[in-house]
């Protein structure tokens, strides 16, 4: 049985700049073998160490449907995500994993599908939008809806209009502030929700952003029509471990590494009863 503290070594193949503190790594695991048989879940995460300086938890931002490598977006907040941006291609990082629950994706065949993110908190909702988009005929109508500080802050541009030329997708963003060449909406990610055409019938709406974001967004969606059990989102702690031992993620009776870091609305609540 293989040690679940005992990381794997990946190289980083390319590097590509998303935003000012934001980049995307495309890895491959170093032993073959060991790339072909990744299996991971959208909304899953790595554990990624940098030898010598420390671990760090990353959502995976690649698709399952790829198999060829798996990319991770991270975002310069600290000792080891700055280490990180500072590694060139070819370079070996550790790497746990993958943890967590994940996204459902079978069980949403056949509904139509809302995603609202926020500036990084697109990473996993990437994964999950890739692997709907290579799988279309499996989903409905698909509804995107992105937001960002600035238009500097948006990550993944280059893919905006591929997921907007898929049979019927609609993508809409927004920005807090606006500069000189944005002639989009400006203002909160729900501002966008009254031009989207959202529909709450057979639908599952999956929300990722920053905590402060979350909490409106759920707030408009139960006025739409959605229920505790069709609004799916994930949640932010420290989770060192992975596997929950060392307790830093805990939240009631829950670890968000092992129940989580995916739940319902109504796990949720249920957590902080």
């Amino acid at each position: 049985m293989k040690d679940v503290y005992y990381p794997d070594i990946a190289l980083i193949d390319t590097v590509r700049d998303e935003t000012g503190d934001v980049k995307t790594l495309r890895m491959r695991f170093k032993n073959p073998d060991t790339q072909k048989n990744l299996s991971y879940r959208s909304g899953q995460f790595f554990e990624v160490s940098i030898f010598g300086i420390g671990e760090m938890p990353i959502s995976i931002t690649s698709t399952p449907s790829r198999k060829a490598f798996f990319e991770l977006s991270v975002k310069n907040v600290g000792l080891v995500s700055a280490a990180l941006h500072r590694l060139p291609t070819g370079s070996e990082v550790g790497i746990r994993g993958p943890f967590g629950n994940g996204f459902p994706y079978e069980e949403v065949f056949g509904k139509n599908l809302l995603f609202v993110g926020g500036g990084i908190g697109l990473a996993p909702l990437r994964s999950l939008i890739n692997n709907v988009l290579d799988n279309r005929d499996n989903f409905g109508k698909v509804i995107i809806l992105y937001g960002a500080r600035t238009p500097g802050d948006l990550v993944f541009k280059d893919e905006f209009k591929w997921w907007e030329s898929q049979p019927d997708v609609t993508m809409l963003l927004t920005v807090d502030r606006g500069d000189e060449k944005w002639t989009g909406n400006v203002g909160v990610v729900t501002t966008l929700f009254p031009r989207a055409g959202i529909m709450s019938k057979n639908a599952v709406a999956f929300v990722c952003g920053p905590p402060v974001m979350i909490p409106f967004v759920i707030r408009d969606l139960l006025e739409l029509g959605f229920t505790d059990d069709t609004i799916i989102s994930t949640l932010e702690r420290h989770m060192k471990c992975g596997v929950g031992k060392c307790g830093h993620c805990c939240i009631g009776h829950k670890y968000v590494c092992i129940d989580g870091p995916v739940f319902t609305y109504h796990e949720m609540k249920v957590m902080t009863e």
